[in-house]
């Protein structure tokens, strides 16, 4: 049961061998609209990918509160750097 050969123009970059790319980059529309479609389809693609994400976990969390703590560190070094110089007698 070998899956069904996909044609050329609805395969994407990365499945495109070096010696069809020739071929590849004729079937692609280069017109401003099609540039523009190629440019939505790759947004659309990047937000189901990464925003609209079906399963959360603890990863997006972890992210979050590590983010938090560096933007702090960050705002808070000047002051922590001035800490670190004083004795306490």
């Amino acid at each position: 049961m070998a899956d069904k050969p996909v044609p050329l123009q609805n395969k994407r970059l990365l499945d495109v061998k070096v010696g069809q790319l020739p071929s590849w980059l004729a079937t692609r529309d280069f017109t401003p609209v099609g540039i523009v479609r190629g440019c939505r389809g790759g947004y659309d693609r990047f937000i189901a990918k990464y925003i609209d994400v079906k399963k959360c976990g603890i990863g997006g969390i972890a992210m979050m509160l590590t983010g938090y703590v560096i933007v702090s560190y960050i705002w808070n070094y000047s002051h922590l750097k001035h800490d670190r110089w004083r004795k306490y007698h």
